[in-house]
């Protein structure tokens, strides 16, 4: 066969091409060990940088119009018409406690649900979806007031901030949160 028939010769042509790419070819990339990660809705209650965990933040929203009611406590801010759906909108700095949420252009509601009950619980500021590795998990609390503290569960620190975790759900549970009349 001569040296021209053999460079068209297609297993010859494949040979030379699986030389030519391997030459060129970059590693593979080496695998890299993941861990476990925990996710949560960042926000600030009062000096306290807080994160709720995921699940129990169902939607974000920005000051929806509401509608007072008479007779409530001042932590229960009105009801507002969301997407047909009346939702009760509560102060969660002053449900805990503390004063009143000035709304502003910084200020959210986080709305949560739970057995049945749904509510939009006014924030002075979200700070964005947060990711912690599990590891970095730690049972510390800040000091703070005991009706808060019976909500947190612990805490994450990363970058040198702590994070610590606030449970709606026990919130939602609690005596208080079902009295509203004022």
């Amino acid at each position: 066969m001569s040296a021209a028939a053999t460079a068209f010769d297609p297993i010859t042509l494949l040979a030379d091409m699986e030389r030519r790419s391997r030459s060129h070819a970059s590693n593979l990339p080496q695998q890299v060990e993941t861990k476990p990660t925990w996710e949560g809705v960042g926000f600030r209650l009062g000096p306290l940088r807080l994160v709720a965990p995921l699940a129990q933040v169902t939607e974000i929203l920005t000051g929806p119009r509401l509608t007072r009611v008479p007779g409530a406590k001042p932590w229960v801010r009105g009801i507002a018409n969301v997407r047909g759906n009346l939702l009760p909108i509560l102060d969660l700095s002053a449900l805990l406690g503390g004063a009143l949420t000035s709304p502003d252009r910084r200020s959210r509601i986080l709305v949560a649900q739970h057995q049945g009950h749904m509510a939009g619980f006014l924030v002075g500021e979200v700070l964005g979806l947060k990711h912690f590795y599990l590891e970095e998990f730690r049972r510390e609390l800040p000091k703070a007031d005991e009706m808060v503290v019976r909500l947190l569960e612990g805490s994450y620190n990363h970058d040198g901030e702590q994070w610590t975790v606030f449970n709606f759900h026990s919130l939602v549970e609690r005596p208080e949160f079902q009295q509203v009349a004022g």
